[in-house]
């Protein structure tokens, strides 16, 4: 089902329609325009270049949150493989306990 959603942005209208809840969409505005109005506030910049400005400001931040999952998935494969390790070592060890155990009986 599309939801649609009026936002506004740098001081425009915009009608969203899009399959995330409406509140979602007026996230995802209000980021956007609070990009595009922190770089209008930092210079003479027209409203398309501050839009421009923004769009690489915005996958900036994504991308660097890319390689941030990316390196915290790596991690989290890592310490699966060790705790996996760590397992059979555990396993290991009550078997020769138990073989030791059994060899004093």
């Amino acid at each position: 089902m599309k939801n649609k959603v009026s936002v506004n942005i740098a001081g425009l209208e915009y009608t969203l329609v899009a399959s995330e809840d409406a509140s979602y969409m007026e996230r995802v505005a209000q980021h956007v325009d609070a990009k595009v109005n922190e770089v209008l506030s930092g210079g003479k910049v027209s409203t398309t270049e501050a839009a421009t400005l923004a769009a690489l400001n915005i996958a900036d931040e994504y991308f660097k949150e890319v390689e941030a999952s990316e390196n915290l998935r790596g991690q989290l494969k890592e310490y699966l493989e060790e705790a996996t390790a760590l397992k059979m070592e555990l396993s290991e060890a009550k078997r020769e306990i138990f073989k030791l155990q059994n060899k004093k009986g």
